[in-house]
């Protein structure tokens, strides 16, 4: 019998680096990033339903406010997108289960789209291709087709960082994450960083040979929107400002934001740190993630 129902862990993601280039005629700008997979994950189950359609969202990081509406939530256009595209008429029911940070830049939205095209194409009569289900989720958001391949947890991205070389996963290393009781708009971060000037970036990331090893990786960190962002968020720079004095050879060994914010970052070796952040900072443990979690599934 065919399986009817799969799930799997959501994992967010970190900009190792994040550059920002050439805006296009389109108003998009091209981005040069590197990505990484974390361990924090949400936790989405897709089941088929032949009686309709649905989406229930809760867990410990659901705003208050909820998420919006149903017909503008990436998981649910990902199922949408999905059974059209396969040609398939069924119902689904979607189950998220929210830890990541919402609108913090972990790409908790996009990590739960991707999360239900792998299970829909597990789930699928007729599975699509790994290029066409990689193009649903390139029209879906900048994020989605790194947080939908299965290939590698870490990729280096361009375009505008839908294009994707997945690169071999470096060792697991604990990462401390800081939510800000705030989120920073995508947009507005853009405007800031226009107001600012985009930096001139002569080349390239780097040369895939020296993304081989965390010290090479540590070494060209770096995230354009920290500028423009930290300049209009008091707090944030703050906050950014107690990590960054935590960094050494027994400290932190890099401190970043995580796209346009408003999360903040420390990668480090060894045991965790006790680090005292302005009011309304909450702070975890997770770790970057040695592998893709795997999509399980049951009659």
């Amino acid at each position: 019998m065919n399986a009817t129902t799969a799930w799997v862990d959501a994992q967010a993601k970190i900009n190792l680096v994040l550059r920002v280039l050439a805006r296009e005629a389109s108003g998009y700008h091209q981005v040069e990033t590197l990505l990484c997979r974390i361990d924090l994950a949400d936790r989405v189950r897709v089941r088929l339903n032949a009686t309709g359609r649905s989406l229930e969202c809760g867990g410990p990081s659901m705003p208050a406010g909820g998420l919006g509406p149903t017909e503008k939530n990436l998981a649910w256009r990902a199922a949408t997108a999905f059974v059209e595209a396969a040609a398939w008429r069924t119902g689904f029911a979607i189950e998220v289960e929210k830890h990541i940070p919402v609108g913090g830049g972990l790409g908790g939205g996009s990590a739960d789209a991707g999360a239900v095209l792998r299970c829909l194409n597990v789930l699928a009569p007729r599975p699509l291709s790994r290029t066409r289900l990689l193009e649903l989720a390139s029209a879906l958001g900048a994020d989605v087709p790194f947080l939908t391949q299965d290939l590698s947890v870490l990729a280096l991205g361009w375009g505008r960082g839908d294009r994707l070389l997945a690169l071999p996963a470096l060792p697991e290393r604990p990462c401390l994450i800081v939510s800000a009781p705030f989120g920073v708009n995508t947009a507005d971060a853009y405007g800031w960083l226009s107001e600012a000037g985009v930096p001139s970036h002569p080349g390239s990331v780097s040369s895939v040979a020296e993304l081989g090893s965390w010290p090479s990786v540590d070494a060209i960190s770096a995230n354009d929107f920290e500028q423009p962002v930290f300049g209009r968020m008091a707090a944030l720079h703050s906050a950014f400002t107690e990590l960054d004095a935590h960094r050494g050879p027994r400290g932190l060994a890099v401190v970043r934001m995580s796209g346009s914010g408003s999360t903040l970052f420390g990668l480090y070796d060894g045991t965790g740190h006790a680090i005292p952040l302005p009011e309304g900072f909450t702070v975890r443990e997770t770790r970057t993630s040695g592998a893709v979690s795997a999509v399980g599934t049951a009659d």
